[in-house]
C-alpha cells in the first residue's frame, strides 16, 4: 500500500493532480514528500528545499512519519518546538528554530491551501523574536598588548614565531580560518620587498570569484620566514588541526589578559573594524573580506553600530 501511494507521486504527474491524492489521512511522511515536490516545481532555491526538507525530517523523527497530518494540531507542533529547545539534547540557535517555525507555516500552509487540512495548525505558532549580539571587536589598547605577547614569544630560550605570525596575519587581513588553513608558503609574495601580498586561494571552481591578493606587512615576511625554520612544513604554512591554532589564540589572550579572549572570528572582525574605521572604501573592504554584497552590507550594518558604540 505505501509503495502504490509513493507511485502516486512519481513520474509526470502535474502538481494538481498530485494534490489531489493528498487528503487528511495522508501521513506526514507522504504529505512532506509532495511538499518537497512542490518546492522543486515551484522554483524554491535549492538551500530552502535542503533546509525546509530537513526540518520535516525532524518532525518525523518526533511525532512519526505514519502520523496522518489530520491528526496534527497545534498542541503537537508546540511539544515539537519545546523538544527543539529543551529536550533534544542538541542546542537549537534562535535562528534555527525560526526557520523550523517557518517551515512548519510554509508547510502546513500549503496543505491547508490545497485542502488536504481543514485549519491550519501552524497559523497560531509564535516566532521568537531573533536577536543576534554585535561581533566583539578588540580596543586598539588589547591589540597592543596581543602583539606585544606574540612577540615576546620571538626571543627567549625557545623562540616560538607562530602566535606573532597567526595574530599579525590576521590581524592584517581579516581572513576566515578555513582560508588561513590553506595557505602555502608560495602564497606569499615578496618580490617587492616594501609591499609584499598574500594569495587568497579556492580550489572549489564555485568560490574562484572570492580569490584575491591582500597587501601585508615586510614585518610579517620576516614573521614568516622564521617560522617556516623552525616549523619546517612540507606544504601548507600551518600543518596542524584548526583546533591546534585555536588553543595558540586562546593562550596568547589569557597571557595578554584580554577579557574576551581571541579567536579567528574575532580578528577577522578586529580587522574589518579597523579598516572601516580608518576610512577604507567599502568596495575595498568588500573585496578584503571576500563578501557577497548582501553579506557585506549586513557586515557594514553591524560595523556601523560597533562604531557607534565605541563613540558612545
Amino acid at each position: 500500500m505505501a509503495d502504490a501511494q509513493t507511485a502516486m507521486f512519481s513520474g509526470t504527474e502535474t502538481l494538481a493532480s498530485r494534490h489531489e491524492r493528498l487528503h487528511g489521512d495522508s501521513s506526514l511522511h507522504q504529505t512532506a514528500e509532495a511538499f518537497r515536490k512542490y518546492m522543486e516545481e515551484k522554483g524554491f532555491s535549492p538551500h530552502t528545499v535542503k533546509a525546509f526538507n530537513g526540518d520535516l525530517r525532524l518532525v518525523q523523527s518526533f511525532l512519526g512519519a505514519d502520523t496522518p497530518v489530520s491528526e496534527l494540531g497545534t498542541d503537537e507542533l508546540n511539544r515539537f518546538l519545546y523538544w527543539l529547545q529543551y529536550e533534544r539534547g542538541i542546542p537549537c540557535s534562535p535562528k534555527s528554530y525560526a526557520r523550523r517555525v517557518t517551515t512548519l507555516k510554509s508547510f502546513f500552509g500549503w496543505l491547508t491551501s490545497i485542502h488536504v487540512t481543514p485549519f491550519d495548525p501552524a497559523a497560531k505558532l509564535i516566532h521568537q523574536k531573533i536577536t543576534t549580539p554585535l561581533p566583539v571587536v578588540l580596543q586598539d589598547a588589547e591589540v597592543d598588548r596581543l602583539l606585544a605577547v606574540t612577540e615576546s614569544h620571538l626571543h627567549g630560550k625557545k623562540p616560538d614565531p607562530r602566535p606573532h605570525l597567526l595574530v599579525n596575519l590576521l590581524l592584517q587581513t581579516g581572513i576566515k580560518k578555513a582560508e588561513c588553513m590553506r595557505l602555502t608558503p608560495e602564497d606569499f609574495e615578496a618580490s617587492d620587498p616594501e609591499h609584499p601580498t598574500v594569495l587568497i586561494r579556492y580550489q572549489d571552481p564555485r568560490f574562484i570569484h572570492k580569490e584575491r591578493r591582500l597587501p601585508i606587512s615586510p614585518e610579517l615576511i620576516t614573521t614568516l620566514e622564521q617560522y617556516l625554520a623552525a616549523y619546517r612544513p612540507k606544504e601548507r604554512v600551518f600543518e596542524c588541526t584548526p583546533r591546534n591554532l585555536e588553543y595558540v589564540l586562546t593562550d596568547a589572550a589569557n597571557e595578554a589578559q584580554l577579557p574576551n579572549g581571541a579567536s579567528f572570528e574575532m580578528l577577522r572582525w578586529t580587522s574589518a573594524f579597523r579598516d572601516y574605521r580608518d576610512g577604507m572604501p567599502h568596495h575595498k573592504l568588500q573585496e578584503k573580506l571576500g563578501l557577497s554584497k548582501v553579506t557585506f552590507r549586513e557586515t557594514v550594518k553591524k560595523l556601523e553600530k560597533i562604531a557607534k558604540g565605541e563613540k558612545e
